[in-house]
């Protein structure tokens, strides 16, 4: 893919999970391999490249999969992610 940014944040602490658990994540892929895809293509791609790390453990994966124009318009920063629904422990 050759990213031109790439982030990935582990918000496992933020779910009901035991203590050490590696289980969700945030990923922000800045890319031009995106420019001529769709949304859900672009997240069938992260997938199919992280399929051996979703059949070990990872739980839940926020995509946030953009152009370097789309990065600029959304201010160069991932958007915080919405609290848990499902017994997280942040307020």
């Amino acid at each position: 893919m050759t990213p031109a940014h790439l982030e990935v944040a582990d918000e496992s602490h933020r779910h009901s999970v035991p203590e050490g658990a590696e289980s969700h994540f945030k990923v922000l892929v800045v890319s031009e391999s995106f420019a001529d895809q769709s949304l859900v293509s672009r997240h069938r791609t992260l997938n199919r490249l992280l399929s051996g790390e979703l059949q070990n453990g990872l739980h839940a994966l926020a995509l946030h999969t953009w152009t370097p124009e789309e990065w600029f318009e959304k201010g160069g920063a991932a958007p915080e992610s919405p609290p848990c629904l499902g017994g997280s422990k942040a307020d």
